[in-house]
């Protein structure tokens, strides 16, 4: 089953965010897809406050993965140039460890990623509307409910 929240500000969005980042429990992998300015570095923005952490959370770009201590570690990448090679970039580590990892761009890795996790579509729908799509997939993630 597939959740949609529509969002009508980055506070809105960001409040979501940090929800479901006070639901997270060790090992969980939530994958972020949306077009470029849709608002996956705001939603982990937001996801990082309900890890508890204090630092800013900016886009891993160039650096394809940032890591943020707080609650539990914060694994934040971006995979949009890893199409031909993330199987030597030793995602594993992170994707099966025992932080969070959020990952932006997740169909680029589609074939190394766990069967479950949740997924999050991002659409911009106005300056600052957004349509929010939380798809859990495996029976752990379905408990998103209880924080939607």
């Amino acid at each position: 089953m597939t959740y949609i929240i529509k969002t009508n500000s980055v506070e809105e969005t960001q409040l979501l965010a940090e929800k479901i980042g006070g639901w997270v429990q060790p090992g969980m992998i939530l994958t972020l897809e949306g077009d470029l300015g849709a608002g996956k570095t705001t939603f982990t923005k937001g996801f990082a406050k309900g890890l508890d952490i204090k630092r800013n959370v900016n886009s891993p770009t160039f650096t394809i993965i940032k890591e943020y201590q707080g609650r539990l570690p914060l694994y934040h990448m971006d995979v949009y140039r890893l199409e031909n090679g993330a199987e030597d970039m030793g995602l594993d580590d992170y994707l099966f460890g025992d932080g969070v990892c959020v990952v932006e761009w997740a169909s680029m890795i589609e074939d190394i990623l766990p069967k479950e996790r949740l997924d999050i579509k991002v659409y911009r729908e106005g300056e600052n509307d957004r349509r929010i799509e939380l798809t859990p997939v495996g029976e752990f993630y379905e408990s998103i409910r209880e924080v939607l």
